[in-house]
């Protein structure tokens, strides 16, 4: 009987410790795979029957804004924060009525019940939580706007709004017409 050398004991050891670290690879490669924004593919079919002027799908789940243009050509995907709470998320239908670049902010009463820090009016400009762009729905203090806080991107961090990056909230402003259909859901 031969005695087993120290680099046979070590190689052994080695290839022990990575077992694990193979069947777990092989084992992702076989499990579906979802990025890290869970983003989910939607159709603007299962929501509108026409695109209307164009259309907005805010998908709570997968935090993402989905946008088409009117006739269907122009299809976009945005990462977004949502709602912090059930209780803070309003769905259904709506549109843009509004838009504004360097928009001010004024906190609604509950807000400011939740949070008495907040202050009753901020204007346009870096500390402004509406960030660059605001695009204002038809129901009252509910918005898709931008945010300086990149940090809340992809999670539940608004008290009902729908942020995005800055630079993205440009981009979607400038191709969103007023009279856009948005599906909150």
């Amino acid at each position: 009987m031969t005695r087993p050398t120290r680099r046979a004991i070590l190689t052994g050891a080695a290839s022990l410790l990575a077992t694990p670290s193979i069947l777990s690879a092989n084992a992702a490669l076989d499990a579906p795979q979802r990025n890290a924004s869970s983003f989910v593919g939607r159709n603007w079919r299962d929501h509108f029957d026409t695109l209307g002027v164009a259309t907005i799908l805010c998908d709570v789940q997968s935090r993402a804004v989905f946008f088409w243009n009117a006739d269907g050509t122009d299809h976009r995907i945005y990462p977004t924060s949502v709602p912090k709470t059930e209780d803070l998320t309003r769905r259904g239908y709506t549109e843009i009525v509004r838009k504004k670049v360097g928009p001010s902010w004024t906190p609604t009463a509950s807000m400011r019940a939740r949070d008495p820090s907040l202050p009753a009016f901020m204007p346009p400009g870096p500390g402004n939580p509406l960030g660059t762009h605001a695009m204002y729905l038809t129901w009252p203090a509910y918005l898709i706007h931008g945010t300086h806080d990149t940090r809340k991107i992809g999670r539940p961090s608004s008290s009902g709004c729908f942020g995005l990056y800055n630079d993205k909230i440009a981009e979607l402003f400038a191709i969103t017409p007023i009279g856009t259909q948005v599906h909150v859901f």
